[in-house]
């Protein structure tokens, strides 16, 4: 007697298992030994999936019969600790929070898979890029320790580091070197330093940062880099793969200038006068050959003009400081011109939101994603998506389960919660506290476990009040940012734990606070 298992995320239109998204074949077998009850359970492999197609196979004339008495579905994933919440008055943005959470757990192993059935492999991209989603809700600092040294076991002796680590199977092309993936040796140890005050994966990985660097000069032609996949999986007129909208060479050369800037930064921090020399005057060239080739100074106009062309040259700074308001503005003209409908991939997505919500335009951000009628978040519930889509349209032909797109988490945490550090802050010591009320949000409450402890934000609009309680922990100091404009004038903040309360003069629209819990009430 033997029970056969076919899983897979998705059905036909028969209600049968295909494994077309999933990949296969994959199926657990198991023979009975026909004695009494038996229990048993894969132990040297998983498969991500929502559906198992059960089969039972009896002997030939058997008198007996095999009866299934219970099934169940285990969920596996690292053992990072939950450290984030979050919540709203927005039902869809509460949904598309789950389901960006599901496909982050999903692939939460002993790498940050891109799926947990098909691949499991780590493609370090997504990585640094989903980092910060993942930061808000988990304590990764094991984890990415871990990624960090699988990136140091991988690199080559040329330098470059793969666009998978651990690499158990060496790629071609693109899909063995491509900046956007490599650059997590780079992105990821800094990422580590600023969240948790990790100096030593710092001093560690240096060596590692220094050489894919190097290795990333070798390639580049008066300072252009123009190979590797580009914005992976951007929604353009053809089936979603190699960027189709933003040329790679846009792409590959912003997150080297990114990487110099990273890497100059350490060799300040860790003492490498030299290397910070170096890697400053690099910086510079590249900058210049950046404009040169693919910015147009009287117009604002970035190569392209797609999202990502805008959002990463001004998230990495490599816009000069005096165009960066227009550049913005042509971005937020050119979404609102293609009726706010989402066209980054993989790689622009995360810049888009990070520049959108840092510069005031949150409100652009609740547009594209507050729908379900285009592909994004909204479209893949839509579809009956349980977990983050590989696709914005969520095709049954790519993963149902992926982590790669999830970017908006962060902006629930820092955008419309309001928590984040300062520029120059180091695991939390300096926090800034800066809701962004847009839309038809009434409510958000938001906590998050930093190094320091927990902060929180918890406010609401009822009528022409806005109120909010926040927490800062011990340790650490704030800096509350209004999310209305009072210019300079005082308010009143109770100390929630005292029954105190004390007025603040409020200059540019913010005010500073040491540790405790805060409530404020703003006519607005």
């Amino acid at each position: 007697m033997q029970i056969r298992i076919r899983p897979d995320e998705l059905v036909n239109e028969d209600g049968n298992v295909t494994q077309r998204s999933g990949g296969g074949p994959f199926e657990f077998n198991y023979i009975l030994n026909g004695e009494g009850e038996e229990t048993w359970q894969p132990r040297f492999t998983y498969y991500g999936f929502r559906y198992a197609e059960v089969e039972i196979t009896e002997p030939v004339n058997s008198t007996e019969k095999t009866e299934i008495l219970e099934i169940k579905m285990l969920h596996i994933r690292n053992s990072a600790p939950t450290v984030g919440e979050f919540s709203c008055s927005d039902s869809l943005f509460n949904q598309t929070f789950e389901l960006i959470k599901w496909g982050i757990k999903s692939n939460m192993a002993s790498v940050a898979t891109d799926c947990p059935h098909r691949e499991k492999l780590g493609w370090l991209e997504q990585t640094y890029l989903i980092g910060p989603s993942m930061h808000y809700n988990f304590d990764i600092q094991k984890l990415y320790s871990k990624v960090v040294t699988d990136m140091m076991d991988s690199q080559l002796e040329n330098g470059l580091v793969p666009d998978i680590a651990p690499e158990y199977v060496p790629f071609q092309g693109g899909f063995r070197d491509s900046p956007e993936w490599g650059s997590a040796a780079v992105i990821i140890p800094w990422q580590l330093y600023k969240w948790y005050g990790n100096k030593e994966v710092l001093e560690k990985a240096y060596p590692m940062m220094k050489r894919y660097i190097e290795y990333l000069e070798t390639t580049a032609e008066n300072n252009i880099i123009s190979h590797g996949l580009g914005d992976w999986y951007d929604l353009g007129p053809k089936y979603p793969g190699e960027a189709q909208l933003t040329p790679k060479a846009v792409t590959a050369t912003s997150i080297y200038y990114y990487d110099l800037q990273i890497i100059s930064k350490t060799a300040k921090l860790l003492g490498f006068a030299a290397d910070l020399e170096k890697f400053s005057n690099l910086a510079k060239l590249v900058k210049n050959d950046f404009l040169k080739t693919f910015y147009n100074a009287e117009s604002g106009v970035c190569s392209t003009g797609s999202q990502t062309a805008y959002a990463m040259p001004l998230y990495t700074g490599l816009i000069p400081e005096q165009d960066k308001i227009k550049v913005l503005n042509n971005l937020v003209d050119s979404i609102k011109n293609n009726d706010y409908a989402l066209t980054s991939g993989d790689i622009g997505y995360h810049f888009l939101v990070r520049v959108l919500s840092e510069n005031g335009r949150s409100d652009m951000l609740y547009k594209m994603n507050n729908r379900s009628d285009r592909p994004g978040y909204g479209f893949q519930l839509k579809q009956g998506a349980t977990a983050l889509t590989e696709s914005w349209a969520a095709l049954t032909s790519s993963s149902n389960n992926h982590m790669m797109l999830g970017h908006l988490m962060e902006w629930f945490y820092a955008g419309l919660s309001g928590i984040y550090q300062a520029e120059n802050s180091v695991a939390y010591s300096e926090i800034i506290i800066a809701p962004k009320p847009v839309g038809d949000i009434k409510w958000v409450k938001c906590s998050f476990i930093s190094p320091k402890g927990s902060i929180s934000t918890d406010w609401k609009i009822s009528g022409s009040t806005f109120n909010m309680q926040f927490e800062i922990p011990e340790n650490a100091v704030a800096t509350v940012i209004l999310p209305y404009n009072l210019k300079d004038s005082t308010i009143e903040v109770l100390d929630i734990e005292t029954k105190k309360t004390v007025k603040v003069n409020v200059e540019n629209g913010s005010f500073k606070v040491g540790s405790g819990k805060f409530e404020i009430s703003l006519t607005i």
